[in-house]
This record gives C-alpha cells, sequence and structure tokens, in this order.
C-alpha cells in the first residue's frame, strides 16, 4: 500500500492533481488498441463479454501502475460503422449458406450410400430367389401363380359389379356350351 502511495505522490507531483483525467484516456486508447488487436472484426461482435472482460483486466493493472484503482469498468457503447457490420453479417450469412450447401452434400452422399446398398441387396435376393428357382423348379413361381389368382378371384368376389361365370357353363340359363 505505501508503494501505491508512493507512486501517486510521484504521479501528481509531475502531473498535477487531475493526473487522472490526464493518464486515464491515454491508457484506456492504449488498451482498448492492444485488447482490439487480439481478436478479428467477427470475433469482436460475436464475443463482445470476452472483449470487454479482456479489456477490464487489462485496463485495471494498467492503471495501477500509476496508482489508480478502479473499482468498476463497464463499456457501455461499442459500435460499430454500418459498412464494417454489414461486412460481418453478409459473412456469416456466406457461412451459414456453406453450412447449408456441405448438409446437402452430405444428405446426397448418404442417399447414394443407401441407394447402393439398396441395390447390393437387391441383386444378393435376386440372386438366392435365381438359385433357389434352381434347385426347386417353377414350383415356387406356380405357387405364387395360385395365390395371386386366389386373391384377385377373392377381391372380385367382394365387387358389386363383377359377376363371375365359370369357363364350362353356358351363359344363359345354363345352356349346355
Amino acid at each position: 500500500k505505501q508503494w501505491y502511495q508512493r507512486r501517486v505522490a510521484i504521479t501528481a507531483g509531475n502531473l498535477g492533481k487531475d493526473y487522472d483525467e490526464r493518464i486515464l484516456p491515454s491508457i484506456v486508447n492504449e488498451v482498448l488498441k492492444s485488447v482490439v488487436a487480439k481478436y478479428d472484426a467477427s470475433e469482436l461482435i460475436t464475443q463482445r463479454d470476452a472483449v470487454s472482460q479482456n479489456v477490464a483486466d487489462n485496463l485495471t493493472a494498467r492503471a495501477k501502475t500509476f496508482g489508480i484503482f478502479l473499482d468498476d469498468i463497464s463499456i457501455t457503447h461499442l459500435t460499430f460503422g454500418q459498412d464494417f457490420v454489414r461486412a460481418v453479417e453478409s459473412k456469416q450469412v456466406a457461412q451459414q449458406e456453406a453450412e447449408k450447401a456441405r448438409f446437402h452434400v452430405e444428405k446426397a452422399e448418404y442417399e447414394k450410400e443407401a441407394a447402393i446398398l439398396t441395390a447390393e441387396g437387391d441383386a444378393i435376393a435376386a440372386k438366392m430367389l435365381s438359385n433357389a428357382f434352381n434347385k426347386v423348379g417353377d414350383s415356387l413361381i406356380e405357387l405364387r401363380k395360385m395365390e395371386a389368382a386366389e386373391e384377385i378371384a377373392r377381391n372380385l368376389s367382394y365387387s358389386k359389379n363383377v359377376t363371375y361365370l365359370p369357363k364350362d357353363k353356358g351363359m344363359l340359363l345354363n345352356l349346355p356350351a
């Protein structure tokens, strides 16, 4: 504490009683320039809290060297030119569009892989069916035909507009064919 009292006395003696009004503007500019230089333009907008904390920490440390204690530092007005803001917004929109395009490409690649896997599975199934037909013969095909005919007949029997006439019967009054 004595070191700070001596430092304040020396600073006040060299710069006068209004030393804080002379020193603070210059160290604020110095600290702001050094902190802002650590971030790129978009980070200054997107990481305002981190920038503010970094400024507060550096400004407090720098002010202590002159015997000035800062209780609270608040950056209340941080603005950027309209061109800068539009450029940052354009960059963010472009990044979002690029991400959207990347998503569509990945989706198309997954769909392509799925189609390939489905085709390969269908080819394997066709090969298995072919092998089964070769072993068993056409009996499976005949069975499927009979099942399909049975289903068609069942569906037609429930229809009001369809009448089933057996092949070996005459169409009118059971006349011989």
